[in-house]
């Protein structure tokens, strides 16, 4: 990866919806060599895929919490285990493996308070393998980026 990939990339994260002469005026290149680019970087998988970015409020997703989960054991099987089920969780938007104190660090992405007491007690508590759930809540969000630095 160059510094021109590098300049489509960052074109694309401020705005996909940029056609390719759009992103190749304003990154110094022709259409061609542009086009060609994008696609080798959607081939090779740099490019996953392209997205809405939505206003959760707007659609009434009101609460985020970031819950820690712990564990019986440290063992392969309880984790791909909880792994899988994470993947079938719709209100987990994140589902991160970490180091220290706990296994597994969760985004929950809900409308309401009742709701997140819903996904508590009817999802998540009845995953096989978790041993401790201490959650917190978001008051308010002033940073939110999806675009890497590069």
């Amino acid at each position: 990866m160059d510094a021109v990939d590098k300049k489509i990339l960052n074109e694309l994260q401020n705005n996909a919806k940029q056609n390719t002469k759009q992103i190749a005026a304003k990154i110094g290149l022709s259409v061609t060599p542009t086009y060609e680019r994008i696609k080798r970087l959607e081939k090779n998988g740099t490019i996953k895929k392209y997205v809405a970015l939505i206003d959760r409020e707007i659609i009434g997703k009101q609460i985020i919490a970031y819950c820690q989960i712990t564990l019986f054991k440290h063992q392969k099987s309880l984790i791909d285990e909880f792994k899988k089920k994470m993947l079938d969780l719709y209100e987990v938007m994140e589902c991160h493996h970490v180091s220290g104190n706990f296994d597994f660090l969760i985004k929950i992405v809900v409308n309401d308070m009742n709701s997140f007491q819903v996904f508590i007690n009817e999802k998540l508590s009845v995953v096989e393998g978790i041993s401790i759930i201490h959650s917190s809540f978001v008051l308010d969000s002033f940073k939110e980026s999806t675009k890497y630095s590069l």
